[in-house]
């Protein structure tokens, strides 16, 4: 029986076989060109507003009383606290902050589904360290066109002397946002005298290193890498948008054909790629939507310029939702380029809905959140305490035949208030409460000093006389009174005893 041929014996000799495409694609430098108008000023705003709150914010000052920090948001690592303004939050309220990082995210998500990718283009920290970036490097190096000539020119004292000028503006930036950031978990004026003088910890410096060096790699270096490859939220943010979300897009119907301005039967689209020049990640609008669009608009202000210089309706890329591309397409299908056609597209559009069954949804998730964190926060006890019973042993029994269970008792104190309270026991005849290191105030009375915005802790014994009928497991409650005699707070345990 003959070999069986496979296919590359199958090949003439000789001849290689072809090579496995390359999975690797080299980076295409991008050099955004500036641009001006009604979108570019709000980013501007957007920008100098966030940075001034990043930078600004660990120096506002809020007073506590006496002993306490006085700096508004501080997270304080060495007393596990959490202040922002009058709000304090404590290690076991955690769930505040989760519920807040819910809330963002429900936010984030009704904000996609009604205008797309606006917290991409406007409000992300790598958008807005970015755009600072580019800033400089346009101020320092020149506008796209003298980037470009300087990158290809030779490496001459010019060459050299605007790069080293923008690198050292760009370390300066990431500095100052790594400090900022160290402030976050110090208070602001103290931590700055002590960076300066070399007296801060070893995490301190490191942090600011990492934090600052993360910020020079991201928003110098990697810029619209960050947002194609490494952000995960262009992959699946398109699930949160839908025909009635605005978008930032091309009219196709109205710019094509495309052609030059004074030739017959064309569209609007002069094809001179302001949209693709102004772009920071390097997309041409006019292709469609793509996950490398951030949805920062620049392209609108970009093609907004050149219709106004050619004396043409604005408009071409526009916020638009797809429902509308659709209506205003298949209103101008049957007539030729030009004003006719122009008015026909627009007549065709409607009033984008806000209010639809996806929107209505991340509203209603919304609210419950929202209602869910503030009536937890109102009802936010002040004052906890918590009973740990030991575990080894489980009991001892004493030389009387009597049986003892031995408890930690944590007192945690939210307030400034150390007024002190009465600790007394709930359980059946017989057992007997005593506390270490504290004198009775009566029959089962023991008075129980509280620390200011602190955690109080005790040694605390309950005892069966000898002969006492108890179950296995007897169940027990801890109440703490305050000054008036009232309730302050309880917990509920157990006594533990041998099997009867």
């Amino acid at each position: 029986m003959g070999e069986i041929k496979t296919p590359d014996k199958l090949k003439p000799e000789g001849v290689a076989p072809a090579a496995a495409p390359s999975l690797y694609a080299d980076r295409q430098r991008v050099y955004p060109k500036a641009v001006f108008g009604k979108v570019r000023s709000v980013k501007w705003a957007v920008l100098i507003l966030c940075l001034a709150l990043y930078y600004l914010v660990p120096w506002l000052r809020w007073d506590r009383g006496p002993g306490m920090p006085d700096q508004a948001v501080l997270v304080d690592m060495t007393n596990a606290r959490l202040f922002f303004f009058w709000i304090e939050i404590w290690p076991q309220e955690i769930y505040f902050l989760a519920g807040a990082l819910i809330l963002g995210a429900f936010a984030l998500f009704a904000v996609s589904s009604l205008f797309g990718r606006l917290w991409c283009g406007f409000t992300c920290p790598q958008t807005v360290w970015t755009d600072l970036f580019m800033f400089v490097e346009r101020w320092i190096e020149g506008d796209r066109n003298a980037r470009m000539k300087l990158d290809a020119g030779p490496r001459n004292g010019t060459y050299w002397a605007r790069k080293i000028t923008k690198h050292g503006a760009w370390l300066l930036i990431a500095g100052a946002t790594g400090g900022a950031w160290i402030m976050y978990f110090n208070d602001a004026p103290t931590i700055t005298r002590q960076f300066f003088t070399g007296e801060a910890g070893a995490m301190v410096y490191f942090f600011f290193a990492l934090f600052a060096g993360f910020t020079y790699l991201l928003a110098g270096w990697a810029r619209e890498q960050v947002c194609t490859y490494m952000c995960p939220w262009p992959r699946f943010q398109a699930a949160m948008l839908d025909e009635n979300s605005l978008v930032v897009t091309y009219r196709e119907w109205r710019g094509e054909p495309r052609g030059k301005a004074k030739a017959e039967g064309v569209g609007d689209c002069v094809d001179c790629a302001a949209c693709l020049h102004v772009c920071p990640t390097g997309v041409d609008i006019r292709d469609g939507q793509q996950l490398e669009c951030i949805g920062c608009g620049l392209c609108i202000d970009a093609c907004d310029s050149v219709m106004g210089k050619l004396g043409r309706p604005k408009g071409l890329v526009a916020f638009e939702t797809l429902n509308n591309l659709s209506a205003s397409a298949a209103a101008a299908a049957s007539l030729p380029p030009g004003p006719q056609r122009q008015q026909a597209g627009m007549d065709a559009r409607r009033v984008p809905r806000f209010i639809r069954p996806r929107t209505i949804m991340y509203g209603a998730a919304l609210s419950v959140v929202a209602l869910v964190m503030l009536g937890a926060f109102l009802m936010r006890s002040t004052l906890d305490v918590t009973v740990l019973p030991d575990r080894a042993p489980l009991f001892v029994r004493l030389a009387d035949g009597g049986i003892r269970n031995a408890y930690t008792v944590k007192i945690v104190n939210k307030t400034h208030d150390e007024a002190p309270l009465t600790l007394i026991l709930e359980a059946p005849a017989g057992l007997r409460l005593t506390v270490q290191d504290v004198e009775a105030a009566g029959e089962g009375r023991y008075p129980l000093s509280r620390r200011a915005d602190g955690i109080t802790q005790y040694r605390v014994f309950v005892t069966a006389p000898p002969m006492a009928q108890l179950a296995e497991s007897t169940p027990i409650t801890f109440r703490l009174l305050d000054d008036a005699g009232r309730l302050a707070t309880s917990q509920s345990s157990a006594f533990l005893g041998p099997k009867p």
